[in-house]
């Protein structure tokens, strides 16, 4: 996949409980997972991209605005590239891969949320693939919670 793609998944309520399941996800190429809990559901933790490192981002607990943006230079990106701006709930289980090239941040919406991250790289080597930017690179209004 070189495309951001959303794979979804669903739940499964008896009279036990549930099970939230994405069973189209295949963790062949993971080779490192970690788990986000934000003290505050005003941080905002933006922007981390790679170029030869993907994730996959799924939310545990809670929903976050996930905003994603093809990077077109690791030094200077263009400040109008066009930003994917998602929303991800553990109510509807689905996981966002997010392919190298990219640059991605999150706000979570609720207090609580565990947001999980699957890598394509090994510590090491997410170490010398590191490229950041402010969260405010591409815009402010990316991480606006909408009334409707």
């Amino acid at each position: 996949m070189t495309i951001p793609t959303l794979i979804k998944g669903g739940i499964s309520i008896d009279d036990r409980g549930s099970v939230s399941f994405v069973n189209d996800f295949d963790f062949k190429s993971v080779k490192r997972f970690y788990a986000v809990k934000n003290f505050s559901k005003n941080t905002i933790r933006a922007f981390h991209g790679h170029l030869k490192e993907a994730k996959y981002v799924y939310i545990a607990k809670g929903s976050a605005i996930i905003a994603i943006v093809k990077m077109t230079s690791t030094n200077d990106p263009d400040k109008n590239g066009k930003v994917e701006r998602l929303i991800l709930s553990d109510k509807s289980p689905s996981i966002l891969y997010i392919p190298a090239g990219y640059a991605n941040g999150f706000k979570v919406l609720e207090e609580g949320t565990i947001i999980l991250f699957f890598s394509t790289s090994t510590f090491d080597e997410t170490k010398k693939d590191d490229y950041r930017f402010p969260y405010d690179y591409w815009g402010k209004n990316i991480w606006a919670v909408e009334n409707h």
